[in-house]
C-alpha cells in the first residue's frame, strides 16, 4: 500500500507564524558545527491518510532549525518510522538510527513537535537522553529548547516522557476495555473459520452452501476414524475433496472458493472450540519472558478455551458436540513426538510403541532397533538420557510383541462376524458420504453452465466484443463439466456404493480368519497398531529375572 506523504511546506512561510519561538542561548557555536535532526513520527498509516496536518507541521521543523542557526544543508529530516507505534523501539528503524547518530557525536540538537513523537516509552526516552547528556546534544519541541545535562531541564524532559508513556496507557486501556466489553457479549468477531457465515444482522450461523458443510463434517468424521491429521489430509486429496473458502478480498468478498487442503488449515480447523458452538476470547497471548530476537512474533502462547479471558459455551451453532471437541484435542496431544504421548502410529516393526509403560518408574519405554530395523528391543531409558543413571531395564521386542498379539488375536475371535457386519457396512457409508460429495460438485457445475448460458442469451448479438468473452467462459464451463462427470463415472466404477456380493464374502472369510488377516502382506504395520490402540490402553512391563 502506497501512502501518499504530506510535501515538505514552502520556504516562503515565515517562521514566526509556525513557532514564535525566540534563539535560545544555549546554542553555541559547539551545537552550530554538527547537524540538526528532525524527527517525524505518525503513529499508524491511517493518520498519514487522515491527519496529514499533523506530519505538515512536523516538517516544517526544518524551517525551525534554519531560523536557530543551522543552514539548509545541515538539516537532517528523519522519517523512516512513519506509521509506526513509539510504544516500542522494535520495528523503528529511524529512532534507531537517530540514537546512533547522536552517539557518533554527529548531532547538535533533535527537534520533535511533542515528545510523544520522538517515544511514548519510559527505556527508550531515558535511553536518548542519557545518550544525549554525555554528547552535548539539544533536544526541542514547539514548546522551548532543553538541554538534557542540565538538572532542571532534565527533569522536565522525564516529567514529558513519563506524560507521554501515561497517555499511551491510557489510550491502549480504553480501547482494550472495549473490545473487552464486546467480548463478554460474545460479540467481537474477527474472520469466522471455514463453515461459519455472519448475516448482515451480525448473526452467525452456518455456511448455506450445503457442500460446504458437509466438506468441515467430513473432516470431523474422518479425523474420529483415521486418528491422525496427516490421515486426513491424504485422504481428502486422494478422492479430490477441497476445502471451502470464503474470499475476503473486497472485488469478491463473500465468494465461496475451493482450494487444496493443506496440514495448516485442518489443525486450525480441529482445534478451533468454534466448531463445538464455543466462542473463546484472548485464547493467544504473548510472554514477552518468551520472545527470541526481540521479534514482536514470537512468545505467543495458547491456553485451553476454558482458561480464556472470554468463554462462553452454545454461543454459536456447532457441527460437535463439546465433549467430541475434547476427545479431538486429547488425541491431538496424544499424537505429539514427545516422551509422555502414546505418539502416533508409525511405519516401524515396534507393535507397542508408546503403549508399554516401565511397572518400576512408571516412564514411557523407547525403541531400540540395534543398527538391525528387523530386530528391536523395548528400554525404560528415560532416567538414563536426563540424569546419567544406569539403565531401567530392557527386554527383546519380537518375543513380547507375538505374546499380545496372540492374546489379542484370541480376544477378537469371537466377534469375528460382528466385525465383518460392522466393516461393510462402514465401508458403504463412506463410499456414500463421498458418493453426496460428488453429486453436490455436479449440482455445482450444472449451475454455472446454467448460468453461463444465461449470461450468453441476455447479451445484444452486436455487442461481439462481450459475446465472445462469454462464448469462451460458457465453453470453459461446459468443458469443467464434462470432466467432472467422467472423474464421477471412473469413481463409481472403482467405488460403487454397494458392496457385491464378492466383496461382502471376502470380508466374511477374512473376519473368519483373524490371524489370516493380521498376518496378511497388505496389513501394513500401522494398521496393527492402530487395531493395537484400539484395544489396548497401556501395557506395564515388569522383568523380573
Amino acid at each position: 500500500m502506497s501512502i501518499p506523504l504530506p510535501s515538505a511546506p514552502s520556504e516562503t512561510v515565515k517562521s514566526s507564524s509556525l513557532f514564535g519561538l525566540p534563539r535560545s542561548e544555549k546554542i553555541t557555536n559547539r551545537h552550530l558545527e554538527r547537524l540538526a535532526m528532525v524527527y517525524v513520527r505518525q503513529s499508524t498509516p491511517q493518520q498519514l491518510v487522515r491527519h496529514q496536518e499533523s506530519t505538515q507541521v512536523q516538517y516544517s521543523l526544518r524551517l525551525r532549525a534554519q531560523e536557530l542557526g543551522w543552514p539548509e544543508e545541515r538539516v537532517i529530516v528523519i522519517d523512516d518510522d512513519l506509521g509506526k507505534s513509539g510504544g516500542s523501539v522494535e520495528g523503528r528503524l529511524g529512532f534507531q538510527r537517530l540514537v546512533s547518530e547522536v552517539g557518533l557525536n554527529h548531532v547538535g540538537i533533535i527537534l520533535g513537535v511533542e515528545m510523544s513523537r520522538l517515544a511514548r516509552s519510559c527505556k527508550d526516552w531515558y535511553q536518548l537522553l542519557e545518550v544525549c547528556a554525555v554528547f552535548g546534544t539539544l533536544i526541542a519541541d514547539l514548546d522551548g529548547i532543553y538541554e538534557p545535562a542540565h538538572y532542571n531541564d532534565r527533569l522536565l524532559l522525564g516529567l514529558k516522557g513519563t506524560m507521554s508513556e501515561a497517555e499511551l496507557h491510557i489510550l491502549k486501556q480504553r480501547m482494550t476495555q472495549g473490545k473487552l466489553n464486546k467480548a463478554r457479549r460474545g460479540e467481537l468477531l474477527f474472520r469466522l473459520p471455514i463453515g461459519y457465515v455472519q448475516h448482515a444482522t451480525g448473526e452467525v450461523v452456518m455456511d448455506p452452501d450445503e457442500q460446504a458443510q458437509e466438506v468441515v463434517r467430513l473432516i470431523f468424521r474422518m479425523f474420529d476414524e483415521l486418528q491422525t491429521l496427516h490421515a486426513v489430509l491424504r485422504f481428502l486429496v486422494k478422492n479430490g475433496v477441497k476445502l471451502p473458502v470464503r474470499a475476503h478480498e473486497r472485488s469478491c468478498k463473500g465468494e465461496l472458493q475451493w482450494h487444496r487442503p493443506n496440514r495448516g488449515t485442518l489443525r486450525a480447523i480441529l482445534i478451533n472450540p468454534f466448531y463445538a458452538g464455543a466462542y473463546a476470547y484472548g485464547q493467544r497471548t504473548v510472554d514477552p519472558r518468551r520472545k527470541i530476537g526481540g521479534r514482536p512474533g514470537t512468545g505467543r502462547t495458547v491456553v485451553p478455551p476454558e482458561q480464556c479471558q472470554v468463554f462462553l459455551k452454545d454461543r454459536f451453532p456447532a457441527y460437535i458436540s463439546w465433549q467430541h471437541y475434547e476427545q479431538n484435542q486429547q488425541r491431538l496431544k496424544a499424537n505429539r513426538s514427545v516422551a509422555d504421548a502414546i505418539g502416533a502410529a508409525r511405519g516401524g516393526p515396534s507393535l507397542l510403541s508408546g503403549l508399554l509403560v516401565c511397572a518400576k518408574c512408571g516412564t514411557r519405554m523407547s525403541i531400540r532397533y540395534n543398527g538391525n530395523i528387523t530386530r528391536h528391543s523395548y528400554a525404560c531409558s528415560s532416567h538414563t538420557v536426563r540424569y546419567g543413571e544406569p539403565l531401567c531395564q530392557s527386554l527383546a521386542g519380537t518375543p513380547l510383541d507375538q505374546f499380545v498379539s496372540r492374546q489379542l488375536l484370541e480376544v477378537l475371535q469371537p466377534s469375528s462376524l460382528e466385525l465383518s457386519l460392522e466393516a461393510a457396512k462402514h465401508i458403504e457409508e463412506q463410499r456414500r458420504e463421498l458418493e453426496g460429495l460428488w453429486k453436490t460438485r455436479l449440482e455445482r457445475a450444472r449451475y454455472e453452465v446454467e448460468r453461463a448460458a444465461r449470461q450468453y442469451d441476455h447479451v445484444e448479438p452486436e455487442n461481439r466484443l462481450v459475446a465472445r468473452q462469454l462464448e469462451r467462459d460458457w465453453e470453459k464451463c461446459l468443458q469443467h463439466q464434462k470432466e467432472l462427470d467422467e472423474d464421477y463415472a471412473r469413481f463409481l466404477q472403482e467405488q460403487p456404493r454397494l458392496l457385491s456380493p464378492e466383496e461382502r464374502e471376502a470380508i466374511r472369510s477374512l473376519a473368519a480368519d483373524i490371524p489370516a488377516l493380521w498376518d496378511s502382506p497388505h496389513t501394513t504395520s500401522i494398521d496393527r497398531k492402530e487395531i493395537l490402540r484400539q484395544v489396548i490402553d497401556r501395557i506395564e512391563v515388569e522383568v523380573v529375572d
